[in-house]
């Protein structure tokens, strides 16, 4: 009986831990559901956050506009979501631009464990800076950042300028919240794949 007691009380824990997490992500999301809009109607939408998120990147680091007149490709999440319990997970859609126009829609996800608790949202803008990372990248199933290529996550100096080996490197990775730029963000772990819409 005593011996019986521990195993119960881990199999509840566990139990309300999941259930925990199942409302978290169930309340994590702050806009209306897209499942009942059109693929038309989700590629405007896309296509218009890529733009405010744009917009916010120039503002928030006027040297990027440079960087992504300059990118071979500019793959844009606007709103990536996440959450977590003890297990935490994120997903986002987005939209690839090449030559300014675009040329297909991908979602992202990843996953983590370990101490953490919350919802957040977050954008994410990785600028292919070389027509070889983006083919790579285009020509993939699935492509994972650390195991099919490195991101190098750009970071802001104190003057505000990009630190230029970032900028020199094939992929170039921004993340900002609401707060601005994101520094020390790894995005490794972080899957992506196409979408069709």
């Amino acid at each position: 009986m005593f011996d019986s007691f521990p195993v119960l009380r881990r199999a509840g824990l566990a139990a309300v831990t999941i259930g925990a997490a199942g409302l978290l992500f169930a309340g994590c999301t702050t806009t209306s559901p897209k499942s009942a809009a059109t693929a038309s109607e989700q590629r405007q939408s896309l296509s218009s956050a890529a733009d405010a998120t744009l917009g916010k990147l120039y503002q928030a680091s006027p040297q990027s506009k440079d960087l992504v007149a300059r990118a071979k490709g500019v793959l844009v999440f606007p709103d990536v979501l996440s959450g977590s319990f003890i297990v935490g997970a994120e997903h986002g859609k987005g939209v690839l631009r090449v030559g300014g126009a675009n040329a297909g829609y991908y979602s992202t996800t990843a996953g983590s464990i370990g101490f953490q608790a919350g919802a957040q949202s977050k954008a994410m803008v990785l600028l292919f800076m070389t027509d070889e990372a983006l083919n790579k990248f285009r020509n993939s199933s699935g492509w994972t950042v650390g195991a099919d290529a490195t991101v190098a996550v750009v970071n802001i100096g104190a003057n505000g300028r990009i630190d230029t080996n970032t900028a020199q490197q094939p992929i170039v990775g921004f993340v900002m919240n609401n707060g601005g730029l994101m520094a020390g963000v790894s995005l490794a772990g972080t899957k992506i794949s196409k979408l069709d819409l």
